[in-house]
């Protein structure tokens, strides 16, 4: 299985192909799980070509102990990508040959995606993560590029971007994949102690209940029982739960029929942040 680490070799291998191939790009920050295996699984049933980027981008990242902490295993990695098939394409950059001396991300309008949830708490995440997909999209060149519903507002900012930057390429969606007890598949559950991996089932418990009262309480009444349920448990940490537009991202304030409508929620799980979410009507 080919592991590229510069965007020359890349460039080079890309144009080796035929130009009616399918190219399909798959972006990770590595510690792969069960979450990425669907994505690059979609990625090759649907293309001629897969190319997996494994990158810990350090621009999207407002807290440097959680960029020091963040987990990885490049050798694991390979042997999971090569289990699912041999041909495809890894792109393991330094952070030096994707940024050379400057890292530092661009500025975007992202037209306030960027500017409430994980944007209210994570200064400056959002234009790291445009800066980079950004950057790759140009480096491959995909016909597809698959994403995580998991991270549905970054998946929202990338669809803005392709958008605003009028970028030749179609984003696909994937569903968030679950561990048996719901909790969503992220790499930073492998950070979490057993214990508390167990019980973070609770998180996703918690969102499917917030389903259920939608048909009949408002969104304020939600809030409110998401944040008493919270502080019951002692485990977990609510930073924020919110109900909102599946277009704009603005909070709800009453409901508009034919309006579609996610519930989102991050949590702190010891020193770990989980987010997640879940589909209302």
């Amino acid at each position: 299985m080919p592991l590229i680490k510069t965007k020359k070799e890349l460039d080079q291998k890309l144009k080796s192909l035929s130009p009616s191939k399918k190219l399909g790009l798959v972006p990770t920050m590595g510690a792969l799980h069960n979450g990425h295996v669907a994505l690059v699984e979609k990625a090759v049933l649907e293309n001629d070509v897969v190319v997996v980027s494994i990158f810990v981008n350090p621009t999207q990242f407002n807290n440097t102990e959680d960029l020091k902490k963040y987990p990885r295993d490049l050798f694991k990695d390979l042997e999971l990508i090569e289990s699912i098939n041999s041909d495809i394409l890894v792109f393991a950059p330094t952070v030096e040959e994707i940024y050379d001396e400057n890292v530092s991300a661009k500025k975007y309008d992202f037209n306030g995606l960027d500017k409430v949830m994980e944007g209210e708490f994570r200064d400056d995440h959002f234009n790291g993560v445009g800066t980079i997909v950004e950057q790759l999209f140009d480096i491959v060149k995909p016909d597809n590029a698959y994403f995580g519903e998991k991270d549905f507002q970054q998946l929202q900012i990338i669809r803005k971007l392709v958008k605003t930057q009028n970028l030749a390429v179609n984003i696909v969606p994937c569903p968030i994949v679950r561990e048996k007890n719901g909790l969503a598949m992220s790499s930073r559950n492998e950070r979490l102690s057993t214990e508390v991996r167990l019980k973070a089932g609770f998180i996703y418990r918690t969102l499917q209940t917030a389903k259920r009262k939608f048909g009949t309480k408002s969104a304020l009444k939600i809030r409110e029982w998401v944040k008493n349920q919270f502080l019951k448990e002692g485990d977990f940490t609510l930073e924020y739960f919110e109900i909102a537009d599946i277009e704009t991202l603005n909070p709800l304030k009453r409901k508009v029929k034919n309006k579609k409508y996610r519930a989102f929620i991050a949590v702190y799980a010891d020193d770990v942040r989980l987010i997640d979410n879940i589909a209302l009507n």
